[in-house]
């Protein structure tokens, strides 16, 4: 069983979102959560977990001793553990798939200004980044992990073979979807997906696949191309 051990200030807001739908029905039976109060590594009588930092500057930084008693305490040896950061490694599919073979994956969710830098160093903790832009503390981003980690384990989502024709699964954006009613304020589907012709369909969804990432995302249309030259 694949279980997410999340280390956060706040440990009231977990499972929140993923105690709902698919992922609360498979919670406990396909996957496991832990959660972590940092703040119960605190010695002092008004729990402190954070100081200002050396050389001066606004907010403050997350005690390396605090952190290290807390990690120290619950993660086992040859743990991966993740620090969700905006200085880290660009989140993307490749990783979720990565942490997804792990029995056990440790996610720190930071708060204030971030971290004391020792902590990373001494406690082999990889930073990881759900995208250019900044959170007020990690839960946000560590909710981003988890859900796209929770799709790809067997036997969570109700059509496992779905997930190979998703975004991102071959390097492009997905093809454009329609359902019910056939017409909708006078506008229609399209006539090749009501033919019944399963290899026109095909054909159709892979070049609306690839015009929408060449023109949405060039990155991705590179990858793509030079995937194809091999």
């Amino acid at each position: 069983m694949w279980k997410a051990r999340v280390f956060t200030l706040y440990p009231e807001i977990f499972p929140g979102p993923l105690s709902k739908g698919l992922y609360g029905k498979a919670l406990k039976k396909k996957w496991d959560l832990e959660v972590v109060n940092i703040r119960d590594s605190a010695t002092d009588k008004h729990k402190t977990v954070d100081d200002t930092p050396f050389g001066g500057g606004s907010g403050m930084l997350l005690k390396p001793d605090i952190l290290s008693k807390s990690l120290d305490e619950n993660i086992k040896k040859r743990e991966r553990v993740l620090y969700l950061s905006p200085k880290g490694k660009k989140f993307d599919q490749k990783i979720a798939k990565e942490i997804c073979m792990e029995q056990t994956i440790n996610l720190l969710c930071g708060h204030f200004e971030g971290v004391d830098e020792r902590i990373l160093g001494t406690r082999n903790i990889e930073e990881i980044s759900i995208g250019d832009y900044i959170l007020s503390g990690g839960e946000s981003a560590c909710f981003v992990v988890i859900d796209a980690v929770l799709r790809l384990l067997p036997g969570v989502l109700g059509n496992d073979k779905s997930k190979n024709e998703e975004t991102f699964e071959n390097d492009l954006l997905e093809y454009p979807q329609y359902t019910k009613p056939q017409i909708w304020e006078k506008k229609s589907v399209p006539e090749v997906l009501l033919s019944g012709d399963h290899s026109k369909i095909k054909d159709w969804r892979l070049s609306q696949s690839k015009d929408i990432t060449r023109r949405r995302r060039p990155d991705l249309w590179k990858k793509y191309l030079d995937k194809e030259k091999k």
